[in-house]
């Protein structure tokens, strides 16, 4: 997510250290770094060795990136560690990198997949990390507008206990999007007509549309409703993710993503911010599909994570002055500023 990738830059977790004659970042210790954060590395050592003794394994630790070398020697010296190496059967190499090296890899918008559309555009299942939930009144005789309505407990991805579910969702994992819709679209046919439900199968493109108007048939049938809950829940999953509003914006991250890529050899980073500074608009001239204030962190995020070696020089300096002065003045126009922008601000 844009939080995860944006609040732990390097800069705030590896303070540089006081004094001309101090270690270098290869040599900061863990006690260098903020009290939370030694806490955390602390609490990750003391996880990582928990499982690699259920493993029963005597590893070989590497290390890609600063904090990385600092989890890496914390984990060698760890006591309760040295004694598992000491009788561990089974070896293993462990390389730890900095998540920090890739932010790239973090805040793209990788290919036409529907899975990774889904698990960012739905809203998170209370309590879960990797889930989503999925509104599951149209399964009901429920009529309500609000998109908040807690009348009916919402579904989610995980469906263990569903073959044709479990085997749709390696669909969405694996496919392009179009061809992943056309499995939910025939998985839901094949499900109908086992209940012998009146469907018409129809050709062509997959609307979210048409799978609703399939979905419906199940609506007054519980015996039918309960022998493939989970398959339902998914085809739901993909109806709402097709209609949400951030999905076309995906879209547009992709395709900026993509064009950037094949100019970059030919583009200085003062021409790309100058394109960017059109796009910055403030809460009152943003329309649906204009980009937020978080949407272009990401993006700038992005675009200096995948440029490499910038030059530097007055060119540069000017243009990212102007785009901090419209981000400042975007994010200082917003009426209610989201919980990341509060943490950064």
């Amino acid at each position: 997510s844009a939080e995860l990738c944006l609040l732990p830059a390097l800069a705030a977790l590896l303070p540089p250290l006081p004094g001309p004659g101090g270690p270098g970042p290869a040599e900061v210790g863990l006690g260098a770094l903020p009290a939370g954060l030694r806490a955390a590395v602390r609490s990750l050592v003391g996880d990582l060795d928990s499982l690699f003794t259920a493993l029963g394994l005597r590893e070989e630790s590497f290390a890609v990136g600063t904090l990385s070398r600092v989890v890496a020697a914390e984990l060698a010296s760890y006591a309760p560690a040295r004694n598992r190496r000491r009788t561990a059967t089974n070896k293993a190499s462990i390389i730890f990198v900095d998540r920090t090296l890739d932010l790239a890899g973090a805040v793209g918008h990788h290919g036409d997949n529907l899975a990774e559309k889904i698990l960012s555009v739905l809203p998170k299942l209370p309590g879960h990390k990797t889930d989503v939930m999925v509104n599951m009144v149209e399964l009901t005789a429920l009529q309500t507008t609000d998109e908040t309505c807690g009348i009916i407990a919402p579904g989610c991805l995980a469906q263990p206990n569903d073959p044709a579910a479990k085997a749709l969702w390696e669909s969405f994992m694996n496919l392009k999007q179009k061809e992943a819709v056309m499995e939910a679209r025939r998985h839901l046919v094949e499900a109908a007509s086992r209940e012998n439900l009146p469907i018409k199968m129809s050709m062509g493109r997959v609307t979210p549309e048409q799978l609703s108007s399939y979905i419906q048939l199940f609506r007054n049938n519980l015996k039918a409703l309960e022998n493939h809950c989970g398959l339902l829940q998914l085809v739901l999953a993909t109806v709402q993710t097709l209609k949400h509003p951030q999905t076309s914006k995906w879209d547009n991250f992709l395709a900026f993503e993509r064009l950037l890529l094949q100019t970059i050899g030919n583009s200085e980073m003062p021409s790309v911010l100058n394109q960017l500074l059109p796009m910055i608009k403030s809460y009152n001239e943003r329309t649906k599909d204009d980009y937020t204030c978080e949407d272009f962190l990401v993006l700038l995020i992005y675009i200096y994570s995948v440029f490499g070696e910038i030059k530097c020089g007055k060119e540069l300096d000017a243009a990212e002055e102007e785009v901090k002065k419209a981000l400042v003045k975007a994010i200082c126009d917003e009426p209610e500023p989201s919980p990341l922008l509060q943490k950064i601000t």
